[in-house]
């Protein structure tokens, strides 16, 4: 049970602290729930007016059994529900559900008649009991009427359908108006707080009248109270207002579910957690999940620190992360316009900066927690993921991250940045845009131990990219480049121990870099010929990089062969440019080791990062566009 505990402490620590305009924690008692309509009465429980919400999320009163309800005869909420609930009337204009009206009112009423009562909610009860809500909202033209008297289901008119209409979910092919959700604003005399979502008294009145009629108690397994009250039933709606799936639950009425050793189904035989513990743990879950929380459909994963400071997230990249607003453009700037050698000390030292932020406002010993979340079912949530670090630990792994996958990235042309690429980014770079959600979802959860464990990277992951970057013409040309980045970056991580730097390193003399630096100047020699002859085709060396990744040696002489016109091109018009591309050639091929130029084995990931640093460095960043050489092409 740690992972509640943790969440109960969450709770204790930032209930009250929340920044103004932030979403808050919900106090107990209380859930989640998206409203249609607003009804508006004053504190005798005269109606005075009424008009539709779009789906507009409000924390309502909610008992234990009320947040979870479901099946063919839901509990009622103590104050806002569905029309269905509150209208008296609702069968007499052609309801097609049942009414729950009576038991509505009967724990409304036991509520007011309590001494936890507030004016706002005996309004309510003196409003309800009138008869008149549904013929209230027909008049006020927020419900609607067929000629023979009955509610609407259907919308069969050309004109525009009426908001509710709109707003309502279609349950094949019908709306059904007694699904509206209703909130109440109710006026009162020196109280600018009409809204009882908002009204603080009226959240403390029904916490304490929901604690009073806990009857269940027994020894919570998270705090140690030997008579605290129990919870019978656990929150749902924790990743989103229509989440149903729970992170704790018992077997159901029909016993279907195996009981084992237990003959209760609550399950408070196997462990009893305190209906305040569960209540606190919970919202600080749905709180921390809407604030900061990484989301791939049902997947949560959601970083927080226990003491409610600020924490990196780790599923960002680097630019995301470290990097913003107009600081961030310029250091970007700074570091692709960086001398030979200095790209990765200015990442390494910008990086260093900005976890130095992080630790001044967390102490070493402050609990972290990173928690993952998914469902398989509608009704049934698992923890996928659970660890519980230290402040310096975790954030001593996440900048390990950054500084083994940090890379050149062009994710477009706002987007140029020095570090590491998200796991989203990840994913898609190793199984293309078009990624399955499953796949998508296993291969985040093969990732994550990699950032926060400081694991070993997925060997197979890197192959993968490696190769679908090698297939430049599969990939529109922003993709690709997206994609070499990212390669670059993995497979630098993952051979850590080579010492790959971020600038061209002329004294690398391995098989695989140099020829992807060949590649890169037979490239920039095609490129520019073309760019003077005006012409918008591709290069030979990119429509050959996958034959040239499997068949190098190969491969280069079909390469070397096509560059005979670009060259007779150049010699008349670029004869000094021409020099110094074949002066840079010679070297390159000089500098292989023994028969490796002739070896016609398939290519590793290194010949990316060759061909990236020597096409940088052939291409480097333009710090003004006017002062660039009239006849350089542009990347």
């Amino acid at each position: 049970m740690s992972w509640v505990q943790k969440l109960y402490e969450t709770y204790e620590q930032c209930w009250g602290r929340e920044a103004p305009g932030e979403i808050g924690l919900l106090p107990i008692g209380h859930t989640p729930q998206q409203a249609h309509v607003e009804i508006t009465i004053d504190a005798d429980g005269n109606f005075k007016g009424a008009r539709t919400v779009q789906k507009v999320e409000t924390v309502i009163p909610a008992t234990e059994q009320s947040a979870g309800r479901v099946g063919t005869k839901p509990p009622p909420h103590p104050l806002c529900d569905k029309v269905q609930y509150c209208a008296v009337d609702y069968p007499h204009y052609g309801g097609k559900k049942p009414s729950f009206f009576r038991e509505y009112e009967e724990q409304l009423n036991a509520w007011c008649t309590s001494e936890f009562s507030h004016p706002k909610a005996k309004a309510v009860l003196q409003y309800v009991r009138k008869g008149r809500l549904v013929q209230d909202l027909v008049n006020e033209k927020v419900l609607h009427l067929g000629t023979d008297g009955i509610l609407f289901t259907r919308w069969t008119s050309e004109e525009q359908a009426p908001n509710i209409f709109r707003y309502l979910t279609a349950k094949d092919g019908e709306r059904d108006q007694g699904d509206a959700f209703v909130r109440w604003q109710v006026w009162e005399l020196d109280n600018p707080c009409t809204a009882v979502w908002e009204d603080k008294p009226l959240q403390n009145a029904w916490a304490a009248y929901d604690a009073s009629t806990k009857k269940l108690t027994g020894v919570c397994m998270v705090t140690g109270d030997a008579q605290a009250a129990l919870a019978a039933s656990h929150p749902k709606r924790i990743r989103h207002a229509g989440d149903g799936a729970k992170l704790i639950s018992a077997n159901d009425d029909s016993g279907y579910t195996f009981l084992g050793r237990f003959t209760d189904k609550t399950g408070l035989q196997a462990c009893g957690v305190g209906y305040e513990v569960t209540q606190k743990a919970h919202n600080a879950l749905r709180w921390l999940i809407q604030r900061q929380a990484y989301r791939n459909e049902d997947q949560v994963i959601v970083t927080w620190a226990v003491a409610g400071k600020p924490v990196p997230d780790p599923f960002k990249d680097s630019l995301s992360l470290f990097l913003s607003g107009e600081d961030a453009s310029e250091s970007v700037l700074d570091e692709l316009q960086a001398d030979v050698g200095d790209v990765g000390q200015a990442f390494a030292l910008r990086l260093k900066k900005a976890i130095a932020g992080y630790r001044a406002k967390l102490d070493p010993t402050d609990d972290i927690i990173v928690m993952g979340l998914d469902s398989a079912t509608p009704g049934r949530m698992a923890i996928s993921f659970y660890r519980e670090l230290k402040g310096s630990e975790f954030l001593d792994r996440l900048q390990s991250w950054h500084e083994k996958f940090a890379w050149l990235q062009n994710f477009g042309k706002d987007s140029k940045f020095v570090g590491a690429p998200a796991p989203r980014d990840i994913a898609e770079a190793v199984y293309g845009r078009r990624i399955d959600y499953k796949l998508r979802r296993s291969t985040i959860e093969r990732l994550l131990p990699c950032i926060v464990d400081s694991q070993p990277f997925p060997r197979d992951l890197v192959d993968s990219v490696v190769r679908r970057s090698c297939n430049r013409v599969g990939m529109e040309h922003w993709e690709w480049e997206k994609n070499l980045g990212i390669a670059c970056s993995l497979f630098k991580g993952f051979f850590n121990e080579r010492d790959y730097q971020m600038t061209l390193e002329t004294d690398r003399t391995s098989r695989d870099y140099l020829y992807g630096r060949l590649l890169a100047v037979a490239e920039h020699i095609e490129g520019r010929a073309l760019y003077v002859g005006k012409e918008t085709r591709d290069t030979t060396a990119a429509k050959l990089m996958q034959r040239f990744a499997d068949r190098p040696a190969s491969t280069w002489r079909t390469i070397e062969l096509a560059l005979a016109p670009s060259k007779s091109r150049l010699r008349a018009k670029r004869p000094a440019f021409l020099y110094e591309m074949e002066k840079l050639h010679d070297t390159i091929v000089c500098s292989f080791v023994g028969d490796d130029f002739l070896d016609d084995k398939k290519l590793s990931g290194e010949f990316l990062l060759g061909y990236h640093c020597q096409r940088r460095e052939l291409n480097p960043p333009k710090i003004d566009a006017s002062n660039s050489a009239e006849d350089t092409p542009t990347e």
